[in-house]
């Protein structure tokens, strides 16, 4: 429950100060972007990206490797392209 609110934080910055970057967002490319999170040792990570003036969360996941998993930025990617067509 704790991680929840780490991340939940996280996000309200990043829309209160957006744009910015690294500790908190990293760029992933094709316009995504990940809010980088960690409670009690544990990395979390949402893919995001930015539609006008609305940041659009497509994928969260927990981090457990050095690079972001492709299945991860493929989903991202897939949801990223639903939203555009829409």
């Amino acid at each position: 429950m704790e991680a929840r609110k780490t991340i939940g934080t996280d996000i309200k910055t990043v829309q209160a100060t957006w744009p910015i970057g690294l500790p908190l967002v990293d760029a992933l490319g094709h316009g995504l972007w990940e809010v980088r999170s960690t409670d009690d040792k544990i990395d979390y990570r949402v893919v995001f990206f930015i539609d006008g003036h609305t940041m659009v969360l497509v994928h969260g996941f927990t981090k457990t490797t050095k690079k972001t998993r492709k299945a991860d930025l493929d989903l991202a990617l897939e949801r990223k392209a639903i939203r555009e067509k829409s």
